[in-house]
């Protein structure tokens, strides 16, 4: 079979991933503290012979898209005016209490309950840097740069801002939030700064992504057209040709 099947079928799936990972991150290119996701490619190895077979060693000539990592570039920061939005300049994460466990996520859309605690806008607690709820004292809200949170002038607590081991990949779960791989700890960032007032836009550029989304459907598009010359030629081989061994 024309090693030209496999070439166009490869580039076919990894245009096809590629152009969901495209529609996604312009879908919430207005989430905020979204963090974008771009594909990387890698070898496929279809056959137990680890490429050795004539089958396999054609195959992995092409790349497959081998998956998403997170972008954790900074988005822009945008004020709010509302004392409880925050948002994380430099590298970073705000922790919440789930009842699936800790997520981490850079939206900071906060607000104080009914009883005084910090909760994001699902309504889950947002965690100290000592893990722990953060209550909201009635009075004027406060919040440093380190993230002490002080409430008419006194300190009340510190907004948890967590970071992890270089290369970690964070697991997206929804639109804005993260789970951490087993085994990995967060550890309190002594680097990001937290700015009151403010909330993180995401750091998918809308421009940027609708050119990404169209570039990817003319890729896919061009595949499915190869693909299609393809089929018309083994039919015409099968057809023709082989009705005459």
């Amino acid at each position: 079979m024309d090693s030209g099947y496999y070439a166009a079928f490869a580039g076919l799936v990894a245009r096809t991933q590629a152009l969901d990972t495209a529609a996604s991150n312009l879908a919430n290119a207005q989430t905020a503290g979204y963090r974008a996701e771009r594909e990387y490619f890698r070898s496929v190895l279809l056959d137990p012979l680890g490429g050795n077979s004539q089958l396999g060693g054609t195959v992995n000539n092409f790349g497959l898209l081998g998956g998403n990592h997170l972008d954790l570039g900074q988005g822009v920061l945008m004020p709010t005016g509302n004392p409880l939005d925050l948002a994380i300049e430099g590298q970073g994460f705000f922790a919440v209490q789930t009842a699936a466990g800790v997520r981490y996520t850079r939206d900071g859309s906060f607000h104080r309950t009914r009883d005084g605690q910090l909760v994001s806008a699902a309504g889950e607690p947002v965690l100290s840097n000592a893990g722990k709820s953060i209550p909201v004292p009635p009075g004027e809200v406060t919040v440093g740069g380190d993230g002490i949170l002080s409430v008419s002038g006194g300190a009340v607590a510190t907004v948890g801002i967590f970071s992890f081991p270089a290369g970690t990949q964070l697991t997206p779960e929804g639109k804005n939030r993260y789970t951490l791989p087993v085994r990995v700890q967060a550890t309190v960032s002594t680097t990001a700064n937290v700015h009151q007032g403010a909330l993180e836009a995401s750091n998918q550029d809308t421009i940027q992504g609708s050119m990404d989304l169209i570039v990817m459907q003319r890729q896919a598009e061009t595949m499915q057209h190869a693909l299609t010359i393809f089929h018309t030629e083994f039919n015409k081989t099968a057809a023709e040709d082989l009705p005459r061994v």
